[in-house]
């Protein structure tokens, strides 16, 4: 009961903290559709106007805090934003007047146990305050009678979803299947043949044998569809050449970065703090007793990452910078003074003074600042550049006329090389059509591109000639799996009848109870879905990318009972319940909300809609 106090608490000061943001957002009760006061009914319970604003502003807000940017209404209703949300309102009603319909709600006395429990309406004694009460609802709109009502519902629909949430439980049947299908092992025997296992080599592949695999797969030599782009790009690098950095700007570079480029000799400490100095002696006793620094870090409920000072200089470790920085590497001194208090010091690395003058940091400043310079030359253009877009100039002008160098590509979606290795230029090709102008894009190294599509290339074979080395590969490929998969056909009934592979001259690996989830080197992709298909003596041959593997399996096991497979259980069992009663719960819903009947009013909807800017 307690448990359920808590929610319903945290729900009434939800609802007062979104009544709150949506007064500051100028959503008063008058201001939004004047004498409108609903949207419509679910079944006997009307939708405020208050309410759907409410959650649609929030919802509004959460996508422009996630993305960053300003969100107008018009945008949100492209997104469907506006429709999930009264979707959401009107399924929260019809659990209202499903309540009301079946008689549940709360008494008097429960009500004002749960009010009394809020924070928000408690005064500085920690006491329920009246008037505070009755003054924090005024200021939100809101009658005391309204947030009660709202409150009573909160309830019960709460009690509505427990007692369904709560009540669906798996079947054992179905969670002891799933953790035998996952925990299951197999144990098998394997071997890996390639072009070096074969009895003779593969012939030579005339043209008439190649054109016939081309044509026989030709699927596989079947070119995606392919973006014929027009690009004008500028890079920094382009540019690097025509920045000069004077020696005035270097030096202020180096000064900034005075503390990475001159550092004093340094120490890799941890630090072990007492509340006391004699807190510290018994530390040291136990260490002298033999104990290790790690258990004292232990016996204190710490890890050994939270006593990690990192790199220190004499300085920051004050009055025990001496003596920690007289001790050999791995040794503990102490107890010490510290900031915190007495503390035990262990000394794990000696880091060396490091000096990097002027003149040698200029070979790496100069690139850095040249670098960014160039950025910014970059960034000074982009305007221009767009404006000649905006005024009808093509790529070719562009280039002509400025610092941008033309270039074309034919892309697909496999691409990713030269100007394809941006995801920016990646992004843009993918949208891009026949009908859009080029535009001004910024790349990831702070780069410029436009581009242009001129044509969209269906998928089509690739020719033939252009094929070539690829459908000899590929023929080589076929043919040696073939030729491997032939030459061991007659050693396969040995194998099923339980013949070692090594009397059979075949070099094999024997793995023991592996899982459907682990990997074998070596082997061709799903492969241990396959051997999980096979019965105990079967033998496959799988192709295996000119090779063959040939697997046998010897053995099954059911999946261990130990503290692994009882965590396994655990989890599916609570993974599958909250599944299926979340199912449950939404087929309740859908029907609750279709026999509400929703009934709602466009043009209010719309004077609602008519206040978010």
């Amino acid at each position: 009961m307690a448990k359920g106090s808590s929610s319903i608490s945290k729900t009434a000061v939800w609802i007062l903290m979104g009544l709150l943001i949506l007064g500051l957002g100028g959503f008063g009760a008058t201001s939004l559709t004047g004498n409108i006061r609903t949207i419509g009914t679910v079944g006997d319970m009307p939708v405020s106007v208050e309410s759907y604003a409410r959650q649609l502003q929030q919802e509004m807000q959460a996508v422009q805090q996630q993305t960053g940017q300003v969100l107008p209404f018009a945008q949100a209703q492209q997104i469907g934003l506006d429709r999930a949300v009264l979707q959401r309102v009107i399924a929260t009603r019809a659990l209202d007047h499903e309540a009301a319909q079946i008689g549940l709600s709360i008494g008097d006395s429960n009500l004002r146990d749960r009010i009394l429990e809020i924070p928000a309406f408690r005064g500085v004694d920690g006491e329920f305050d009246r008037e505070g009460y009755r003054f924090s609802l005024e200021q939100n709109g809101i009658t005391e009678a309204q947030f009660e009502t709202q409150l009573r519902e909160e309830v019960a629909r709460t009690l509505i979803q427990g007692a369904i949430l709560n009540g669906v439980v798996m079947p054992d049947a179905y969670v002891d299947t799933l953790v035998n299908f996952v925990g299951a092992q197999r144990s098998f025997t394997w071997t890996r043949l390639d072009e070096a296992d074969l009895a003779t080599p593969i012939a030579t592949p005339d043209d008439a044998t190649l054109r016939a695999h081309y044509d026989e797969n030709i699927n596989i030599f079947t070119l995606p569809e392919t973006k014929q782009i027009t690009y004008a790009v500028l890079i920094p690098d382009a540019l690097i050449d025509e920045v000069e950095v004077a020696e005035a700007d270097l030096r202020e570079a180096y000064a900034l970065r005075e503390l990475e480029f001159n550092q004093p000799e340094r120490r890799l400490v941890e630090r072990l703090v007492y509340i006391d100095a004699a807190a510290a002696e018994a530390g040291k006793a136990a260490l002298e007793a033999g104990d290790s620094f790690e258990s004292l870090v232990e016996s204190r409920g710490l890890e050994l990452a939270d006593v990690d000072l990192g790199d220190v200089t004499q300085a920051e470790l004050a009055e025990a910078g001496d003596e920690v920085f007289a001790a050999e590497v791995g040794e503990i001194v102490g107890p010490l003074p510290s900031t915190l208090g007495p503390a035990l010091f262990r000394m794990n690395a000696v880091l060396p003074a490091q000096f990097v003058s002027f003149e040698e940091a200029q070979d790496i400043l100069r690139p850095e600042l040249a670098a960014d310079r160039a950025r910014r030359l970059v960034e000074a253009q982009a305007e221009n550049l767009d404006d000649l877009l905006a005024g009808g100039a093509t790529l070719e002008e562009l280039a002509a006329d400025s610092d941008m160098v033309l270039g074309s590509i034919d892309w697909t979606t496999q691409s990713t090389d030269d100007i394809a290795a941006y995801e920016a230029f990646r992004s843009a090709a993918a949208s891009v059509t026949l009908e859009d102008f080029p535009e001004i894009e910024q790349l990831d190294d702070g780069g410029l591109i436009a581009l242009r599509l001129d044509a969209v290339l269906p998928p089509r074979p690739e020719p033939f000639d252009a094929a070539r080395d690829d459908v000899l590969t590929h023929w080589q490929a076929a043919e040696v799996e073939a030729q491997l998969t032939a030459q061991v056909e007659a050693q396969l009934p040995q194998l099923r009848e339980g013949v070692d592979f090594a009397e059979l001259g075949l070099d094999s690996v024997r793995e023991e109870n592996l899982l459907r989830s682990d990997f074998v080197g070596g082997t061709p992709p799903g492969f241990m879905s396959d051997v999980f298909d096979l019965n105990v003596g079967d033998v496959s041959v799988l192709p295996a990318d000119a090779a063959v593997v040939i697997v046998r399996l010897d053995a099954t096991a059911d999946p261990e009972e130990n503290e692994d497979t009882a965590a396994l259980r655990a989890q599916l069992e609570q993974q599958a319940g909250q599944a299926l009663a979340q199912d449950v719960y939404n087929i309740f819903n859908t029907d609750v909300t279709l026999r509400a009947n929703a009934q709602i009013n466009p043009q209010a909807l719309q004077a609602v809609h008519v206040n978010f800017p």
